[in-house]
C-alpha cells in the first residue's frame, strides 16, 4: 500500500487518473512480477509526501534519482536510514550546514525531522531498480513531480525552492521568482561540490527568508538517531 498525505491526494488527484500514471503502474508492476529488486520499498514511494502535507510546504529541495544501493532509499531526497553509511553528496550536505550555520555533522543521515518541519525532500523519479541509476527515468515519474512542482509555484508563495545541479535548475525552471525565493548552485555531489555548493550559504539564505516572511524556520540540526524511531 502506498502511503500519502490526503492533501496531496485531493489536490493530484487529476494526475493519478492520468494516462501516464496507468502506464507507471503497469511498468512497475511489471519490475515487480519480473522479481527486479526497486528501491524504495513500495509503501515508501510517496513518504516525502506522506511526512510533509501541503500545506506545511516551506522548502523544496529536488533531487533526481532515489538511491540504489541495499537499504539507502526511504522516499526522500539525499536521506538515508539510521545506521547506513553517509552517501557522499550527504557528507558534503552536512559540511555546507557546518560552515554555514554551525550545525554539527550528525551521527546518521536520516533527513525525516527536516520534512516534518515542511521541507519537501522531492526526487524526480521515486523509484529506481537496484544497482541501476536512471532506470526508472522516461516511465512517468517526471510528469508527477512537473505537476508537484507546477502546483506549489502556482498555488503557493514564499516557498523555498533549493535547486542544486543542472538537472534540478532545469526542472524548476519555471518556477516565479517573484512568489517564491529560487536558490541554485551546483550539486554536492564530490565531482561538483568544490565548484560552488560548498560556501553557497543555502540554508541561512532559506531561514532569512523565512523569518523575514514570519515563517518559523528550520531547524537544520538532526535529533540523534535513536530519536529518529519516534518520528515515524
Amino acid at each position: 500500500m502506498m502511503k500519502i498525505n490526503s492533501s496531496w491526494k485531493k489536490a493530484l488527484l487529476p494526475e493519478f487518473e492520468k494516462p501516464y500514471m496507468q502506464g507507471l503502474r503497469d511498468f512497475l508492476q511489471q519490475e515487480i512480477s519480473a522479481k527486479k529488486i526497486i528501491y524504495p520499498k513500495t509503501r515508501e514511494y510517496f513518504a516525502a509526501f506522506d511526512f510533509t502535507a501541503i500545506d506545511r510546504v516551506k522548502v523544496v529541495i529536488l533531487g533526481q534519482d532515489p538511491y540504489h544501493g541495499p537499504g539507502q532509499a526511504h522516499g526522500f531526497c539525499f536521506s538515508v536510514r539510521p545506521g547506513v553509511n553517509l552517501p557522499p553528496s550527504l557528507v558534503n550536505i552536512f559540511k555546507e550546514l557546518k560552515t554555514d550555520l554551525e550545525v554539527p555533522r550528525p551521527d546518521h543521515g536520516c533527513l525525516i525531522s527536516w520534512a516534518i518541519q515542511g521541507v519537501l525532500l522531492l526526487n524526480a523519479t521515486l523509484s529506481v531498480q537496484a544497482s541501476m541509476a536512471g532506470s526508472h527515468q522516461n516511465k512517468g515519474w517526471e510528469n508527477f513531480t512537473d505537476a508537484v512542482i507546477d502546483y506549489l509555484n502556482r498555488e503557493k508563495e514564499g516557498i523555498v525552492f533549493l535547486l542544486w545541479g543542472s538537472f534540478a535548475q532545469k526542472k524548476g525552471a519555471f518556477i516565479d521568482k517573484k512568489k517564491h525565493l529560487v536558490l541554485t548552485a551546483p550539486h554536492p555531489s564530490p565531482l561538483s561540490a568544490h565548484r560552488g555548493f560548498l560556501g553557497c550559504k543555502h540554508f541561512s539564505q532559506t531561514n532569512n527568508y523565512l523569518k523575514k516572511r514570519g515563517v518559523t524556520p528550520i531547524d537544520w540540526a538532526l535529533p540523534p538517531k535513536e530519536k529518529i524511531s519516534e518520528l515515524q
